[in-house]
């Protein structure tokens, strides 16, 4: 196209615009240095090469490397069905679970406040919507609810109606000059104590002209200060945001609409056929569901009209198994678009600089008569990007002001009814994305200049300085010699300088070198040792009174254990106990199930340092902050046991060296310290101990208690079981690391430990919560990292319930205004649990 332009002679306007001089300047680029727009086309989207693609408003391009991360994840990883119940399944579900914080991070909220639903797309969303709003229908005592919506919305929003309509409930299209007016003129309906749900529904971006619409409305609406209709009630908003979040951010703290749909794919391209329901939790509980599918019901008889739907909103309303790897696929999605953009706010301008050159440029085309060569329909004059987005929407006229047909889709699509008496049954929509380039829009300024305007002599080339200038644009030596009569002179040349910095943050920590590991400030007398160099034969030691033997803590999930004899504790139980977690390049956590060689990582805590020493085989020792800078912290959210959880990321350098280590992408991530991650009411307590007992990473519970004669019952049993009989399988050391335990203790009987209600060690006083139920993890030796699967199948033959090993502590009360510890030699008192009998313990249990 553009070889035949300049045969004709015929040629584009510079890229600059009649604005005013004094609006703030936009950006072009994403501010890596002149070029950096070319290459990363070149390099991202080689596949474009030779193609103008100007249709991002109907879905916007994939990269090639968020392709090729997604695929890498899908060779390294097997991921299962998330319904389903294994290592392969809890891989997903747990991944899934992070992709859900990712989005809700990405517009800037949390699952406090809103919970996500994944459909097929946003359409799917807002039928949803549609069908579980609580209308309630016109009828001889009540007006019935109101369903209103803005006539710019998508055909998908105006659809609703049919639902509405078919239960006797009123819809209302409202035009936006009328809510314009009502905005001016202010509340006039009020009557507090009217609670009928209304529901107004108006898209943050119009997907025909791209013309903005006040995120300011969501909050007058609800708070009845702006009414679509004169009618009393409680409003809901429902904010169509599919084509605004495309290439804009969205805030949801400072914007709470009750509903918002999104689709991905406008986002970042790939995957198609899912979105989302972001639904706000004040109105989540008012969705009305009939159908339920797989995976939406906690209990359901196939012979009785018996049904309970699952607790979480989320699960109830995904029928059936979710596209799970396209939803993990997301997480590449937004990490390549921040990587390459450095974020939406950079995309916002970027295109809204393409669309207003676009549209300035569009709107000087003249015929030799003066005539229009465009009608672009829009109110907005591209004034700024709060306005108007990336799209332009125009017909194209003769010179007699007429509009040429545009032979493609019209009213209905596939057909060639472009006119009707003279009238257009459609328009041409082009829209930009963040990979579009001035390139794109000169080749489609010079269509339609070629096409046009082709025996006009009116317009002159300016030769882009494709060196010196971003994706050629024309030197500022050109500028003043081609633009136009018809435009003004105040330049719309983007600036790449504008964007210097705003990439994605880095937090890399400083290098340290380090050094060897002090007794903690609390007990300089006494030592610590880590399983690897503490002998074994306390735990075989003789009878007598019961009392703590061994203490141990985890400061990292899954990671070897860090062995003392006294040990401060804090309100989650021993301090850093399970603090920090090794995760995937997804966020999600691992443990040893997935990646035994956790256990080799050793962890050492020096208090009066107050540093984290870890120390691993072939590597060298790496340093890390027992506490956070809060003044540099960025918060995420992660997953533990279904709970969400609130951390940051440890730094860059411990990332490379775990990564190094398990030759994988891994971050190290620490649970932030305010955050309060309460413990659930489990096995069977009505009540927990104090009045909320509060968790680290621990899967349940603050502390687990092992009993020495326990062990030594299942070491004699694995032992006797050796048919060759000539060595022992299994050390007593050996099977107690497995079962990673806190606080290991002499008792006198094995399994006694499992008729306990309370216990005291010292001062302290801990509720017995119940069990632990074990898994394959027991089965991993924590010293080597191999698998034996003996442990786990002998504990099994040998309970004769659920595969149970240990028991889970809480503090029951817990001053914390002078120091407590833990120590081993602590004498350990026990209270029996109401339904044993005394006579059958031992005598230092009737005590």
């Amino acid at each position: 196209m553009a070889s035949a332009a300049a045969e004709s002679g015929q040629e584009l306007p510079a890229f600059a615009g009649s604005r005013d001089p004094s609006a703030p300047r936009l950006a072009y680029g994403y501010g890596y240095g002149p070029g950096s727009l070319r290459e990363l086309r070149a390099r991202e989207f080689g596949r474009l090469a030779g193609t103008v693609y100007l249709d991002h408003a109907g879905a916007t391009l994939f990269s090639q490397s968020q392709l090729e991360s997604f695929t890498n994840d899908l060779m390294e990883n097997t991921y299962g069905n998330p319904h389903s119940q294994n290592i392969s399944s809890k891989l997903t579900y747990d991944t899934v679970e992070q992709v859900r914080y990712r989005i809700l991070a990405h517009f800037h909220t949390t699952a406090e406040d809103y919970t996500v639903i994944f459909t097929s797309g946003s359409t799917a969303a807002l039928k949803l919507v549609a069908e579980a709003f609580p209308w309630v229908s016109q009828g001889p005592e009540s007006s019935g609810s109101q369903f209103c919506y803005l006539t710019d919305s998508h055909t998908s929003v105006v659809g609703m109606r049919n639902v509405t309509m078919a239960i006797n409930v009123t819809s209302t299209p409202v035009r936006p000059e009328d809510l314009w007016s009502a905005e001016e003129r202010g509340a006039s309906v009020s009557d507090p104590d009217c609670q009928l749900p209304h529901l107004f529904c108006y898209p943050a971006q119009s997907n025909f002209s791209g013309v903005r619409y006040p995120l300011s409305w969501i909050e007058e609406v609800k708070s009845g200060r702006l009414h679509p209709v004169s009618t009393p009630g409680k409003w809901f908003v429902l904010l169509d945001a599919a084509s605004y979040v495309s290439t804009s951010p969205l805030d949801l703290s400072a914007h709470q609409a009750d509903f918002v749909p999104i689709s991905f794919y406008k986002i970042f391209g790939f995957p198609t056929g899912l979105g989302a329901l972001l639904v706000h939790n004040r109105a989540a509980p008012l969705l009305r569901k009939t159908y339920f599918g797989g995976g939406t019901a906690s209990a359901y008889l196939a012979g009785e009209d018996f049904y309970i739907p699952r607790p979480s909103v989320a699960q109830r309303f995904e029928d059936g198994t979710i596209s799970f790897l396209d939803v993990i696929a997301l997480k590449h999605g937004f990490d390549t678009l921040e990587r390459l953009t450095g974020g939406m706010e950079n995309i916002k301008q970027h295109t809204f600089t393409l669309a207003q050159y676009t549209y300035v440029a569009l709107s000087s085309l003249r015929y030799p008569n003066g005539a229009a060569v465009v009608r672009i329909y829009s109110d907005s004059e591209f004034s700024s990007p709060e306005v108007q987005g990336p799209i332009i929407n125009f017909n194209v006229l003769d010179d007699k002001g007429n509009i040429i047909g545009y032979s493609q889709a019209g009213h209905v699509c596939g057909d060639n009814m472009d006119l009707i008496d003279g009238q257009p049954t459609g328009s041409v929509r082009i829209s930009f994305g963040y990979m579009s380039t001035l390139d794109d829009v000169q080749a489609f300024l010079r269509f339609i200049i070629d096409t046009r305007l082709h025996s006009s002599g009116d317009w002159t080339v300016p030769q882009a300085h494709a060196d010196t200038e971003e994706a050629g644009a024309p030197s500022a030596e050109s500028q003043a010699d081609v633009i136009p009569a018809v435009m003004g002179r105040h330049s719309l040349l983007p600036q790449e300088d504008a964007l210097t910095g705003s990439g994605v943050s880095n937090n890399s920590s400083t290098t340290v070198n380090a050094v060897p590991v002090a007794p903690p400030v609390c007990d300089v007398a006494r030592t610590q040792h880590t399983p690897s160099e503490k002998a074994a034969g306390v735990l075989e030691g003789a009878l007598g009174p019961l009392v703590v033997t061994n203490l141990y803590i985890y400061p990292i999930k899954s990671c070897a254990a860090f062995e003392v004899t006294r040990w401060p504790v804090g309100n989650q139980g021993l301090l850093y106990d399970r603090s920090w977690m090794v995760v995937n390049h997804n966020g999600v956590c691992l443990s040893q199930k997935q990646e035994p060689r956790l256990c080799l990582i050793q962890p050492f805590i020096d208090l009066q340092q107050r540093i984290m020493v870890i120390k691993a085989k072939g590597m060298e020792p790496i340093e890390v902050p027992l506490e956070e800078n809060s003044e540099r912290t960025q918060i995420h959210q992660s997953r533990v046991c279904a709970d969400r959880v609130n951390t940051y990321d440890c730094g860059e350098k411990i990332s490379s060296w775990l990564s190094t280590f398990f030759g994988r992408p891994c971050h190290l991530i620490k649970q932030i310290s305010n955050f309060q991650r309460n413990a659930k009411k489990k096995h069977g307590n009505d009540q927990l101990p104090g009045t909320m007992a509060t968790l680290s990473l621990v899967n349940e519970a603050q502390y687990l208690l092992i009993n020495t004669s326990s062990i030594l019952e299942l070491h004699q049993q694995l032992n006797t079981s050796d048919e060759n009989g000539k060595q022992e399988l299994f050390s007593v050391k050996d099977l107690s690391l497995r079962f990673r335990a806190n606080i290991i203790i002499n008792g006198e009987r094995a399994f006694e430990e499992e008729k306990w209600d309370e216990i005291s060690i010292g001062s302290l006083h801990f509720q017995v919560l119940g069990p632990c139920h074990r898994c394959q993890m027991i089965c991993i030796d924590q010293q080597t990292g191999q698998r034996n699967q003996h442990v786990f199948q002998k504990l099994s033959e040998s309970r004769e319930t659920k595969v149970n090993f240990g028991m889970y502590l809480m503090h029951t009360s817990l001053d914390l205004s002078s120091p407590c510890f833990l120590s081993v030699g602590s004498q350990v008192l026990p209270v029996l649990k109401e339904n044993v009998e005394g006579h059958d313990l031992p005598a230092s249990e009737k005590h």
